[in-house]
């Protein structure tokens, strides 16, 4: 059986949720990052924002520059991951085999499901219009047999467009697109593949699998088959947990002050813990990731002895990782702490720190359920108090 594989990829996902919830921003560039005068980052951007140059990831401050008419805006992820929820709500009543990707994007397999939505492309076009009606935003979709054509296809629909590739014609759609569009074609196999005077996939896919694999390795047999069109990869539903939580901040001021950097550290592992208990796992791996102000980029992990989803446990793990890498004496911008090797694995508790680690486990259960309530700053723990925007919030708690 032929498979029938969709690739729904969201609009300006975070700016038109903000768009839907104040009409008056439709038609006008608008930038979700926070305040332009500030060091942060472009977390999404208008397409009319977007003819300005300014692209996701980029210094808001280059951002105003290119286009200071733009309208900037905080951000509110609380509100995004809930019409993320809204999304996939929809998403399931079509069809069983939905595979998340990210806060916008998702993969389904509609193979068999014809009979209850008619033809892939009817059933693209009512998910679609389902969204706008429901939630007033706008989906690009991409159709064919397989994942990798299908999300190529949803990328050149954009906006709001829908794109099906027919069986057998896979190959004959990637031909003419540079080599850019292939998974794992990033900068330095790009310009390994100029050097081979190969810029587009239908010149990849003339060559040699076992030449392209002496010239790039393993990842030549790869790029050797996506060229052709070929990824028999299934659609698989997100029961298996992520490869990797983790949050990282820009700081407004570069600085070395470590009473400041464990502050946003433990903030930042905060905000990694919530994270894994609201589903469910803990992680075996902690890592941080550390930029200087000349913007030399430094990453750090170790292994845990047993797998954690408590703040504390992140926070001096990542501290340790800290203070090995402060031994330049040049200020930091950035902090980040992921986690990675996640599971669901059943509480141990142990032997001689039994009581203790109830009490633990009992306080942050108390602190996850008064946050999801009155919102994160409705309880603060004193060693990050210095990091939440008001100072001392309504309760505080030291430990």
């Amino acid at each position: 059986m032929i498979r029938k594989i969709l690739h729904l990829d969201m609009d300006a996902f975070f700016v038109s949720v903000e768009q839907a919830r104040n009409p008056s921003l439709r038609g006008r560039p608008v930038i979700v990052g926070g305040n332009p005068q500030g060091r942060g980052v472009v977390s999404a951007a208008s397409y009319e924002a977007r003819r300005y140059g300014v692209r996701s990831a980029m210094p808001l401050a280059q951002a105003r520059r290119l286009c200071p008419q733009a309208v900037f805006i905080q951000g509110d992820h609380h509100l995004y991951a809930e019409i993320s929820r809204e999304v996939f709500r929809i998403l399931g009543h079509y069809c069983p085999l939905v595979e998340p990707v990210s806060i916008d994007e998702a993969y389904l397999d509609l193979t068999g499901c014809e009979r209850l939505h008619g033809p892939p492309l009817e059933a693209a076009c009512k998910i679609r219009e389902e969204i706008f009606r429901t939630l007033g935003l706008s989906a690009s979709i991409g159709i064919s047999t397989n994942r990798l054509v299908s999300k190529v296809a949803s990328k050149m629909a954009k906006p709001a467009g829908i794109l099906e590739v027919r069986p057998g014609y896979e190959a004959d759609f990637l031909a003419p697109l540079p080599v850019e569009v292939l998974p794992g074609v990033g900068p330095k196999t790009r310009k390994t593949l100029r050097l081979l005077n190969i810029r587009t996939v239908g010149e990849l896919a003339t060559l040699d699998h076992q030449w392209l694999e002496r010239a790039l390795g393993r990842t030549g047999y790869f790029l050797h088959l996506r060229a052709r069109g070929l990824d028999d990869s299934p659609v698989t539903p997100q029961e298996s947990p992520p490869r990797s939580i983790g949050r990282e901040v820009t700081l407004e001021e570069d600085t070395l002050d470590r009473r400041r950097l464990e502050g946003i550290l433990y903030r930042l592992s905060e905000r990694v813990g919530d994270a894994l208990r609201r589903r469910g796992l803990r992680a075996r791996c902690v890592q941080l990731k550390l930029r200087y102000s000349d913007f030399d980029t430094r990453t750090r992990s170790v292994t845990l002895w047993e797998p954690t989803d408590m703040d504390h446990v992140i926070f001096q793990e990542a501290r340790r990782l800290m203070e090995r890498l402060l031994c330049r004496r040049v200020r930091v911008r950035l902090l980040g702490v992921s986690t990675s090797g996640l599971m669901r694995a059943p509480l141990q508790l142990p032997l001689f720190a039994r009581e203790r680690s109830l009490r633990r486990r009992a306080l942050y259960r108390a602190l996850d359920c008064i946050r999801g309530r009155y919102g994160w700053y409705a309880l603060q723990v004193g060693r990050a108090i210095q990091e939440s925007p008001g100072g001392f919030g309504p309760s505080t708690i030291f430990f």
